[in-house]
């Protein structure tokens, strides 16, 4: 370390100062950690997540394999979770209660909604107790905190895949049946339909996971609110089933456009309208934005908290 006087800081010579800045240069390449103020909300450390991108991988090993391991069944909770939902919701809402499905067989109804109910469900309670169930980890180790409920979503995402996989089987099934279904043009909006459910779960469990941290009674509402929301969602009943005049106001719930777009590519058949994806899409961007500014706000003092 060199150490200069201010008082003759006039007698430095051009030549010493410029081998202290090729010293200072030369140690700066050497840094493997630099530790900078703390950044405003409006600029996320996207570089840094990428950078412990192996350690994102490492969760999403972890949550995947952990989930249903010692367990008798195994990986074939992956399949018997969604055919138990779907039967019991064929019994209930189309064999007792008799909800129309617009045609669609009952089965290959229930099951596409809960495909997609169940991922964003999924990735909306594991995201949303972030960090209440790492502060362990947090006060030990430095990481991007957003590592870890993007693993969550990443590790959902894979299970959705095995789930879409059965989806698909019982949706060729019913076509060689002869069933009126059908795939439409509405197919290739499948990747923006994941991504959206991806970056909504995400923004909603991180804001909920925000606000948990000060109001720890959200832990105990998340779960039950959850259910609500699924009922406020077309995943038992079509969009068809909601007055006209309602379905823009009704489109504010994110997910509705995404279980009827799903339902359009892959069935053929559902009323969703192209204003209302719209309005399904900006309003995901703005709980994703709001979720990411309660979440770097609250990281920088959570550990002061706990």
């Amino acid at each position: 370390m060199i150490t200069v006087n201010p008082s003759n800081i006039d007698s430095v010579s051009e030549s010493q100062a410029a081998l202290w800045a090729c010293s200072a240069e030369k140690d700066h390449d050497q840094w493997t950690t630099i530790i900078e103020p703390h950044k405003p909300w409006y600029k996320l450390d996207l570089p840094g997540l990428w950078h412990y991108r192996d350690l994102i991988l490492m969760f999403v090993k972890r949550d995947f394999v952990a989930l249903y391991k010692q367990t008798i069944l195994g990986p074939l909770w992956f399949f018997l979770t969604p055919l138990f939902t779907t039967l019991v919701l064929t019994i209930v809402f189309g064999t007792i209660a008799r909800i129309p499905t617009d045609g669609i067989p009952p089965f290959l109804f229930y099951l596409s909604g809960t495909v997609c109910w169940a991922y964003f469900a999924g990735c909306l309670l594991e995201t949303s107790n972030t960090f209440v169930a790492n502060s362990h980890i947090f006060g030990k180790v430095f990481f991007p905190r957003l590592a870890i409920p993007v693993g969550a979503v990443i590790s959902n995402g894979l299970k959705f895949a095995i789930q879409f996989g059965l989806f698909l089987c019982f949706l060729a099934y019913f076509w060689w049946k002869g069933a009126s279904v059908g795939l439409t043009l509405w197919v290739l909006a499948l990747p923006f339909v994941v991504l959206q459910m991806a970056l909504l779960s995400l923004g909603c469990g991180i804001l909920v996971s925000s606000m948990t941290t000060r109001y720890r009674d959200l832990a105990h509402v998340v779960a039950f609110g959850v259910q609500l929301w699924m009922y406020a969602t077309p995943v038992v009943y079509p969009l068809s089933q909601i007055p006209e005049q309602y379905r823009n106001w009704y489109a504010l719930n994110p997910m509705v456009a995404v279980v009827e777009t799903f339902r359009l590519g892959f069935i053929g058949s559902s009323a969703i309208e192209f204003r209302q994806v719209i309005i399904s899409a900006v309003v995901t961007l703005g709980l994703l934005v709001w979720g990411l500014v309660l979440f770097s706000r609250v990281e920088r003092t959570f550990m002061d908290t706990v």
